[in-house]
């Protein structure tokens, strides 16, 4: 028994056959427990095991899992609904939040999960935590448009020419502005800055 447990790689199994080892010898199953590092009860299911299954029942046993959550089909039909975001009139929300998500899994297939578990489930389903950029639920797209188009940013000329081609300098106050004539969005430069203009 000893040689066995000499070659045996699984450290777990190796002082279980030691252990078997002592009591064989004629030790008591408490001393040759201690001298293992296990408890005496350790020790005696050791026993029972190598008896019932042989030098086998000496390894760990594979340990189980616990079934997923949702099966294979409710995982796609999830991984579906979150990738297409959610309707305002129907879910009442226009992005999806882990616990919105988990009320919406309890809705459709009665299975209640706490967000940090379903945080798992999406994560085994490909998908990662992103967050989605502000936006209300009656913003208008055509006016956000139209703003963008009248909004310039400061420090590009707004004729399309350089500085030299367009610019007008007045002498009495070291300003130079940029633009067509008459522009209210011109640009003032002072002093090496850009500053936007009234």
């Amino acid at each position: 028994m000893r040689a066995l447990a000499r070659r045996e790689k699984d450290p777990r199994a190796a002082s279980r056959m030691y252990a078997i080892a002592h009591a064989l010898e004629g030790k008591s199953r408490a001393e040759a427990a201690r001298l293992s590092g296990m408890e005496r009860q350790a020790l005696h299911d050791a026993v029972v095991r190598t008896n019932a299954e042989g030098l086998a029942g000496l390894h760990d046993r594979p340990k189980g899992r616990r079934r997923p959550v949702l099966s294979d089909e409710e995982g796609a039909a999830l991984k579906q609904l979150v990738l297409a975001s959610p309707e305002l009139a129907r879910h009442g929300r226009t992005e999806w939040t882990l616990p919105s998500l988990a009320e919406e899994v309890a809705h459709l297939w009665g299975k209640r999960l706490h967000p940090a578990s379903l945080s798992r489930v999406l994560r085994r389903l490909g998908l990662s935590k992103q967050k989605t950029r502000p936006r209300h639920p009656q913003a208008d797209a055509e006016a956000q448009e139209a703003f963008k188009r009248m909004a310039r940013p400061v420090g590009k000329w707004l004729d399309g020419r350089w500085p030299e081609q367009s610019a007008k300098t007045y002498p009495a106050s070291g300003c130079v502005t940029l633009g067509q004539d008459g522009d209210p969005r011109a640009l003032v430069l002072i002093k090496g800055s850009a500053l936007e203009a009234i």
